[in-house]
């Protein structure tokens, strides 16, 4: 008897023992991969400087990389609403039609060829209010009415877009405001000042995902968002805000858009849709929720941006570039999205 209870435990621990190294080797892999999936756009960006700057003539020139800074500022700011909505496992498909609005409200809002408004920041406060307004509501619809955020926010951005030429009744205005001139052309310490705004954007995202609770629970409503609601914490009331951020956002890209091309109307947006979201994932971000980050968009938003610059430095077709954008987002989502296990955009 003694001999066979011995023979069960040795068999017992033997068993548990392995157990116990298949889920250690699990965690360990699951862990290399990440960090495959963090360090890989980074190591990606790098190299991308190297053969860009060796293949590329002119790339690696400081007028061009001057372009470059300016270019990354709107992609930047609309990757840091994004990034918090893809966290969640959402997707927000208004974020062209915020831009658009808030580029058309704000111009004619300032000094403009339309009409004797002259409000100056003033105008660009209420601007920015009011596309982030249609952000709370689109989180109240998903929230709510339990629709899914792709079918809310591509409605709201159709509506919204709507609005903005509504606003304008068809005939854009020119903005005569030097306030934008000066933002327009100015620099700091040769950065462009709208790349600086966009810096500031983006350390505000960045702390708000690092060391804030809301920000831990971004991730933990993308990896689970059952398990979260059963702790009695206030899931739609995040996504409202998550919604409202992005909106802001998006609010924020639209004053950069008609500070550049000085100008307001909704076109100012066209084509930033697909370039974000290229840009978010490409960064590591993942679709389904619960992984990712700024950073990662940061990173993802620079080699889009240059990937694009070096494009038309090679005299590459116009209507080629969105053909090589879609490819890059489809190589990027099989990488980070894990087929199977979670649903797509909530």
């Amino acid at each position: 008897m003694a001999t066979e209870e011995n023979n069960s435990r040795v068999k017992m621990d033997t068993t548990t023992r392995t157990v116990a190294d298949d889920f250690s080797e699990r965690i360990a892999a699951e862990r290399t991969k990440n960090r495959i999936v963090e360090l890989g756009p980074l190591l990606i960006m790098f190299a991308l400087i190297i053969v860009l700057s060796v293949f590329v003539r002119g790339f690696f020139t400081w007028n061009n990389l001057a372009g470059l800074l300016q270019q990354i500022a709107t992609p930047l700011v609309l990757a840091m609403g994004l990034t918090f909505v893809l966290l969640l496992g959402s997707i927000d498909l208004s974020l062209e039609g915020v831009m658009g609005f808030a580029g058309s409200i704000v111009a004619l809002l300032v000094l403009n060829t339309k009409n004797s408004f002259n409000l100056g920041v003033l105008g660009i406060l209420i601007a920015i209010t009011a596309g982030t307004l249609f952000g709370i509501v689109s989180g109240v619809l998903h929230t709510r009415l339990k629709i899914p955020s792709f079918m809310v926010t591509f409605g709201m951005g159709s509506a919204i877009t709507g609005f903005g030429i509504l606003s304008y009744r068809g005939i854009p205005a020119s903005v005569n405001d030097p306030m934008f001139a000066h933002f327009a052309g100015g620099t700091f310490f040769g950065m462009p000042l709208l790349t600086w705004f966009a810096l500031v954007i983006f350390f505000i995202a960045l702390s708000i995902e690092r060391y804030t609770a809301f920000g831990r629970r971004l991730y933990a409503i993308g990896e689970n968002e059952a398990v979260v609601r059963a702790t009695g914490i206030d899931v739609d009331r995040i996504k409202v805000m998550v919604f409202a951020w992005s909106a802001f956002c998006s609010s924020v890209a639209g004053i950069f858009g008609a500070i550049k091309l000085n100008i307001g109307q909704v076109i100012i947006s066209n084509g930033f849709l697909f370039s974000t979201i290229t840009a978010v994932v490409v960064g590591g971000t993942s679709l389904v929720g619960g992984s990712g980050g700024v950073v990662q968009s940061l990173v993802g938003v620079v080699i889009v941006t240059m990937i694009q610059d070096s494009m038309i430095l090679l005299g590459v077709n116009a209507y080629v570039q969105p053909a090589v954008q879609g490819m890059i987002v489809i190589a990027a989502v099989s990488l980070t999205v894990a087929r199977g296990k979670k649903i797509i955009f909530k």
